[in-house]
């Protein structure tokens, strides 16, 4: 920090992080980046005349949160997720000052962070999943057929991985004509989804030629997904199962694909077919249909085939 800055201030940051050091065990790199938000926050108070920590208002920590998402001090300017990231180094550090008596209440209590743009959930053509799908199914043994079981049901049901490495072979009905699964969410409510016929083709196959190999090696368990050990399979290797089969089928962007990518397939391609929202809301498993209501956001590409393929004079 330069000299202009308070000693006051500065002794109480300095005493902060030897908190954040000593008590709280932080790591170098981590100490490091509340160094670098506490000491341009600091540095902006200085020049805004402030001598104490008690003197600090919330039009203080509002401008700091403007500064650095401008730039306004000549650095580059921050995302709000950083932005927000900087805010949180400085509740941190006011909330010490009100424990130690420097301050009477958090003058960043009430500040809110930068709202984060909303991010649309990608989702593949089903095309690619067709590849995805073939891929992970192709070779010999018992894995390709766990695989593409895995994959299909995932697709298939829009499971989180999680509720589908979770499933038990008693929460699976292949009943032809109404298969589906019960599938164990968040707060662990449980959900009913039907099933498609090549997921429960699959599946059928799987639960009949494969599982019973990969079980004679383990102890002997009821998940339906099992890896090479006999054991349940984990979040992270259905997570590597995709990405090899999406980097064999040759889909573009392989390297971003992860199992939520199925699920947000699932529900984009089902709103594409005509499904109403409430529907998907139930099958997903969302507690409010406006987490849903996201898949219904169109691109502008997709607005524009709708607007000219619709519109009486969008053509000449």
């Amino acid at each position: 920090m330069g000299a202009s800055v308070p000693r006051a201030l500065q002794g109480s940051l300095s005493e902060y992080l030897s908190h954040l050091s000593v008590e709280r065990g932080l790591s170098p790199h981590t100490l490091g980046a509340y160094r670098r938000d506490l000491e341009r926050f600091v540095a902006h108070l200085g020049a805004a005349g402030r001598t104490h920590p008690g003197e600090i208002t919330p039009a203080d920590v509002e401008a700091y949160v403007t500064l650095v998402r401008t730039g306004a001090d000549g650095r580059a300017p921050l995302s709000a997720s950083s932005a927000a990231r900087v805010l949180a180094s400085v509740r941190g550090w006011l909330r010490f000052c009100e424990v130690e008596g420097q301050l009477t209440s958090s003058p960043a209590a009430a500040v809110r962070p930068p709202v984060q743009p909303r991010r649309l959930p990608k989702a593949i053509s089903t095309d690619d999943v067709a590849r995805i799908l073939d891929a992970a199914g192709s070779g010999d043994g018992p894995r390709p057929l766990r695989d593409r079981a895995l994959l299909e049901l995932v697709y298939s049901t829009g499971a989180r991985i999680s509720e589908a490495v979770g499933l038990d072979v008693d929460d699976v009905d292949l009943t032809d004509g109404a298969a589906a699964v019960r599938l164990l969410g968040k707060g662990r409510k449980e959900r009913v989804v039907p099933m498609g016929s090549f997921a429960r083709e699959a599946l059928d196959a799987y639960l009949v030629r494969a599982r019973p190999e990969l079980a004679s090696h383990g102890r002997g368990t009821p998940a339906v997904f099992l890896n090479t050990r006999g054991a349940r399979l984990s979040r992270q290797s259905a997570w590597t199962v995709l990405r090899a089969a999406a980097e064999r089928a040759g889909v573009t962007g392989a390297e971003r694909i992860s199992p939520h990518t199925l699920r947000h397939s699932f529900a984009t391609h089902l709103l594409q077919g005509g499904a109403d929202v409430r529907i998907v809301q139930e099958l997903l498993g969302h507690a409010s249909v406006t987490t849903t209501q996201i898949y219904t956001m169109v691109t502008p590409d997709a607005l524009r085939e709708m607007y000219v393929s619709a519109h009486p004079r969008a053509l000449g």
